[in-house]
């Protein structure tokens, strides 16, 4: 199977997948109660998610300010963010979610629960530097490692992620099959304008995208950071010019 150049990414799907379904009996245990145990369950669901907002916190800016361009993450997150506003790309995938919501739950009051967690969970486990160069290392060399390393991470955090965010959380293993999976059979193509400062600096504005998700799971903003996916491409035509 390690002959597929596609395995890495199938590794991380059901990686996310495996996780989020562990993830959820854990949320039906928080939520299990009734009475004061059931308020303290809740309130333990709370304070995992906001420690996942702080945490998301952290890893955004440790991986932002390894930018060695500012002028390329600023101009790319303006850039982007007037694109993805235009194009109204958060609207369009939270639409996504509650349509997936409606129709998988069929309660259209859970439908903005599930979006948060497909939407959430896609952006976390869809930007960095490991979600760039692994896929390139199995279409290109048919090698795995990146892959695998990213699986067992972003399976830890389905557990947690989908414990808060719920069965949305599963669903964004597909947004990782597509993304990486098209990345992966690319590769050839887009390897000579990959080189370690474009991935670098896509990383750094993929890891703004994560402060976002942290300060919008903590509460403190409300952030449409679908709108600004595009930011984590441009360096790729930035990067050409400064």
């Amino acid at each position: 199977m390690e002959k597929l150049a596609l395995w890495g990414a199938i590794v991380n799907t059901l990686a996310v997948i495996a996780g989020g379904v562990v993830g959820l009996a854990f949320r039906r245990v928080l939520r299990g109660g009734e009475g004061k145990l059931g308020e303290t369950m809740e309130k333990c669901s709370d304070a995992i998610m906001k420690g996942i907002g702080l945490c998301c916190m952290l890893i955004g800016i440790s991986g932002a300010l390894k930018t060695e361009k500012t002028l390329v993450m600023i101009l790319s997150v303006i850039v982007g963010g007037i694109i993805g506003t235009l194009l109204d790309l958060d609207d369009k995938i939270n639409r996504l979610g509650n349509f997936l919501g409606k129709h998988l739950t069929g309660k259209s009051g859970k439908a903005s629960d599930f979006a948060a967690g497909f939407v959430n969970a896609t952006l976390l486990f869809c930007v960095g530097a490991m979600s760039i160069v692994g896929p390139m290392e199995s279409g290109l060399q048919l090698v795995h490692t990146t892959q695998y390393a990213k699986s067992i991470m972003d399976g830890v955090m389905a557990i947690v992620f989908a414990s808060s965010l719920g069965v949305g959380v599963l669903f964004s293993g597909v947004s990782i099959l597509l993304y990486q999976g098209s990345l992966t059979l690319l590769a050839q193509w887009v390897q000579p304008i990959l080189n370690d400062v474009v991935i670098n600096e896509m990383s750094a504005a993929g890891s703004l995208l994560i402060l976002g998700i942290g300060l919008n799971l903590a509460g403190i903003t409300k952030l449409k950071l679908m709108n600004y996916l595009p930011a984590m491409f441009l360096p790729i035509v930035l990067c050409l010019f400064m």
